[in-house]
């Protein structure tokens, strides 16, 4: 039997999005990567499945394209949050998550604001192979001068490294990423991000995610960066991240919870076979 979808994305981090709500899903890892599959499949970063939920208007689940399954993904969260909304002609929605209980709510056309939850700091909850200073790790994961600096450790659901460099431009993004992704002082893998400091509420940022590879936008991670750089006191606690899709607004608040703002976007309606 075939199913719809729907090919959604938060700018530019793609989606196919799945409704199973009344019709089970479990697809195998060969399956979602044959759907992600951009020359024979969909294409996409990330499979999402919606399901039925107790206590929330939604469960919702994410692969990333190589065909593992991941806790968290925010421009996903978005994307999904904005469709519960414009389908129950609500302005707030709440999705449970293997990374906990996310809210979603209207901040414009097309613009929808996710409670991301609190950051986690701690070194076995990133988690890290050995206990490590998460604000400034002191350990080398890949030798480049734009790598120098010590980077940040944050999960947001997700675990995330976060380098700070003087030039994205001359940074080796698509070489260090998948290096560090597996480096074995991260047991689960990890999401790796490289930050550079415009100014205290602008951050240019782009992502090496663990399974996906290099994507035009990473909502944890943009939450990552900006709570690593308040951290260091480089940014404030409410800071733009440009990405190469486009821009977030993430506001670490005074409760400890991350709001991510940024838009999500339907490309298209189809039928997976």
């Amino acid at each position: 039997m075939s199913r719809p979808f729907l090919k959604m994305n938060g700018l530019g981090n793609d989606f196919v999005v799945v409704e199973t709500r009344s019709q089970p899903f479990s697809p195998t890892a060969a399956e979602v990567r044959a759907i992600a599959d951009r020359a024979a499949g969909v294409g996409c970063d990330q499979l999402i499945a919606i399901e039925p939920a107790a206590g929330a208007d939604a469960r919702v689940r994410f692969w990333n394209s190589d065909g593992e399954e991941v806790a968290a993904c925010g421009n996903g969260a978005r994307c999904v949050g904005w469709l519960i909304m414009q389908a129950a002609g609500k302005d707030e929605a709440v999705l449970e998550t293997k990374a906990g209980r996310l809210r979603a709510a209207r901040a414009g056309e097309r613009l929808v604001s996710v409670d991301m939850g609190e950051p986690r700091l701690a070194w076995d909850q990133i988690p890290l192979s050995e206990p490590r200073d998460t604000r400034a790790l002191d350990v080398v994961l890949y030798e480049h001068p734009q790598l120098g600096a010590p980077p940040a450790c944050v999960s947001m659901g997700n675990p995330h490294v976060v380098f700070f460099v003087t030039d994205l431009a001359e940074t080796p993004v698509t070489e260090a990423g998948p290096a560090i992704e597996r480096h074995p002082l991260f047991p689960e893998h990890v999401n790796v991000g490289f930050a550079q400091i415009v100014d205290r509420r602008r951050i240019r940022l782009r992502v090496w995610e663990r399974g996906a590879g290099l994507t035009k936008a990473c909502g944890t991670g943009a939450c990552a960066a900006v709570v690593a750089a308040a951290r260091r006191d480089l940014a404030d606690r409410t800071a733009t991240v440009e990405v190469d899709g486009g821009e977030l607004l993430i506001e670490w608040r005074a409760d400890n919870h991350v709001i991510m703002t940024g838009p999500a976007a339907v490309d298209f309606a189809g039928q997976l076979p």
